[in-house]
């Protein structure tokens, strides 16, 4: 069962979030509010998603010179050794696009519940809508892609692509950029998110939690955020979402892989946790597979970091007197 859970802490009311965004909540809510309602508050969401994106490109502007060099040398560890601390705003970053993937965790979760509601009150539409939306390939024309994917969201359909995040992106209004300097800025950020990912290492509650199936710092929605941006900036540049996505895969990976040389422990206290995050981003996104995967972040450290994360969550849980 997917929920948000409240996260007890000292001083603080307890607060049971559980109990208001579960599956069943998300149903109530979409009969109250109905179809139409429902798409305002998803106008509402991607309102807040937009105002994280703006902020987003001026710290991707701000560190421009050095991501484009990073870009091309993140293979290079002694080059990167000496670009990576020129990088400011990294921690923001990631802490914005945590942000993003919150907002847009929520939004599919609220998505399903409209969908359940359409399909109680009318299978008979729910039936085209979804046999429609399976005829759209790779290779049909974006304005028909976009046309299905909308009708398909509005009963809840979930979408390899979502029209109203293109859309709402597509209304920010750029400072005097032409598009291929924005088609730039949105390449530079998933590059940025990439080389950002070791930085989660030294925070203790990137923790991989087994019981949750997520992370306490709810960085396991990053992988949300990053597809769905992604799919989104690259649609509305006209450009191929896989092959971005690819490039992301194989500099997240380098970074993680670089991370296993550090000798500081500090920076390596959850780097068996964070490694999860790489098969995380491919079990969201419809454009990658585990092959890709694989290509460039060997299956036997993933493996060992489940391992190690079960391990370290079995010996917590012990009395201290059976360590």
């Amino acid at each position: 069962m997917q929920a948000f859970i409240s996260l007890p802490r000292d001083g603080e009311q307890n607060f049971s979030a559980e109990e208001f965004s579960d599956i069943s909540e998300m149903r109530a809510l979409a009969e109250i509010l109905g179809p139409y309602g429902m798409k305002f508050l998803s106008e509402n969401l991607m309102w807040h998603v937009t105002s994280q994106i703006v902020e987003l490109k001026k710290l991707v502007v701000e560190n421009m010179d050095i991501l484009v060099q990073i870009r091309s040398n993140f293979s290079k560890p002694e080059l990167m050794a000496s670009l990576l601390p020129q990088l400011t705003g990294a921690e923001n970053v990631l802490k914005r696009m945590t942000i993003i993937g919150v907002i847009l965790s929520f939004r599919a979760m609220a998505q399903e519940g409209l969908q359940e509601v359409f399909s109680a009150h009318c299978p008979f539409l729910m039936g085209p809508i979804e046999c429609l939306k399976e005829f759209v390939t790779p290779d049909t024309d974006i304005k028909v892609t976009l046309s299905v994917f909308e009708l398909a969201c509005a009963p809840g359909v979930s979408c390899d692509i979502d029209p109203a995040l293109v859309a709402a992106i597509a209304n920010l209004k750029a400072d005097n950029s032409s598009p291929e300097e924005e088609y730039k800025v949105a390449c530079l950020l998933l590059i940025f998110l990439a080389v950002s990912l070791p930085l989660l290492a030294t925070d203790p509650s990137s923790f991989f939690s087994i019981e949750k199936d997520g992370y306490n710092n709810n960085i396991h929605c990053l992988t949300k955020a990053i597809i769905q941006v992604s799919a989104a900036l690259f649609t509305l540049y006209n450009k191929n979402i896989e092959t971005h996505l690819k490039e992301f895969l194989v500099v997240a990976s380098v970074s993680l892989l670089q991370l296993g040389q550090e000798t500081d422990k500090l920076k390596t206290r959850n780097r068996e946790s964070i490694s999860l995050l790489m098969r995380l981003v491919v079990e969201e996104s419809p454009f990658l597979t585990l092959d890709m995967l694989e290509s460039c972040f060997p299956y036997v450290l993933l493996r060992n970091a489940y391992r190690e994360v079960s391990r370290a969550f079995y010996l917590n849980r012990l009395p201290a007197s059976s360590h």
